[in-house]
């Protein structure tokens, strides 16, 4: 449940990543547009944070 409170502070939505998907022709789920978006973030994360390590 603390990772869906997270991603709501995203400013994209699983609803709108489902529909960006869709529109490249990936239908997804809700629940796995939210697992996209939680991977997504968290590569995110470890990209910046190896950046500032350099």
């Amino acid at each position: 449940m603390e990772d869906e409170e997270k991603n709501a502070n995203g400013k994209i939505s699983p609803e709108k990543a489902m529909e960006m998907l869709k529109s490249e022709g990936m239908n997804v789920t809700i629940e796995e547009a939210t697992e996209i978006l939680l991977f997504l973030r968290k590569m995110a994360h470890i990209a910046v944070s190896k950046f500032l390590e350099s």
